[in-house]
């Protein structure tokens, strides 16, 4: 939901992904990012293992604080203050409530949540369904990430805070003295055109300044974006989400898919 013509609305993201599970075999799916403020913790934890089992071992869950306000008004949703404590608690339940072993019982008591004995069923299919804790903070986001997440991503950053992000995320790992990898990644706006002309077109068509997303996004050229992604790789990238604004396009999807892979 955003400024303008709202087109068909909002998605509901769980709903949506149960279905692609049964449509596709081989994309995983995933939210980048669910917000705390929508499901109860178990809820949640039931809905990403559902899909799991749905999909054949494909879900991955992002979890996140939540930022459009907006978006919880006009849907009756509340909005408070101190999500960042409910995103801790959320990652504790959810987790803690997959790694149960089948049998057992999962109790939780926490300031905002408050799990007695839950069976912590179902399971996913997968070992350990990924966990992708988002943010850009610089201290509480990264010990969150190395306590329960098997990926950081930085959600639409500035390039030069990649790096001393990143290395806020090594330092919360080795205070953790945790040895499983995280994985490093980003989401940023994509718009290429394989021509000055197209690429000013596409940006005009999702209401953006080319110059503006040459800065903050992966645009311009199909060599423009081939040494952006050299770049972030530098800076420790492994794993790079791209937004694609005008889902019209199809054009554009396929022109992405053959520079990127």
């Amino acid at each position: 939901m955003g400024d303008g013509d709202p087109g068909y609305g909002p998605t509901d993201a769980w709903t949506s992904l149960a279905g692609l599970a049964r449509e596709t075999e081989r994309i995983r799916l995933g939210t980048l990012v669910s917000s705390v403020t929508y499901r109860a913790p178990g809820i949640l934890a039931v809905q990403a293992a559902n899909v799991d089992q749905m999909s054949g071992g494909r879900a991955e869950l992002g979890l996140g604080t939540g930022w459009f306000e907006q978006e919880h008004r006009a849907y009756g949703i509340p909005f408070p203050d101190r999500r960042f404590d409910l995103l801790e608690e959320q990652l504790a339940i959810v987790t803690g409530m997959w790694e149960t072993p089948a049998g057992a019982r999962f109790t939780f008591e926490g300031e905002h949540y408050e799990l007695v004995d839950s069976p912590a069923l179902p399971k996913p299919v997968q070992d350990r369904l990924p966990v992708i804790v988002g943010g850009l903070g610089e201290r509480r986001t990264p010990r969150l990430a190395a306590e329960f997440a098997d990926e950081h991503n930085l959600p639409f950053p500035a390039f030069d805070r990649i790096r001393p992000l990143f290395a806020a995320l090594d330092a919360a790992i080795e205070r953790a003295e945790r040895t499983r990898p995280v994985v490093r990644s980003v989401a940023l706006v994509a718009c290429l055109g394989a021509d000055e002309a197209t690429f000013r077109r596409r940006a005009a068509a999702i209401g953006r300044e080319p110059e503006e997303l040459r800065e903050h996004g992966l645009a311009g050229s199909p060599a423009e974006l081939e040494d952006r992604l050299g770049a972030l790789a530098e800076d420790g990238v492994e794993r790079v989400y791209l937004q694609v604004l005008d889902l019209r396009d199809l054009d554009h999807v396929d022109e992405l898919a053959e520079v990127v892979l």
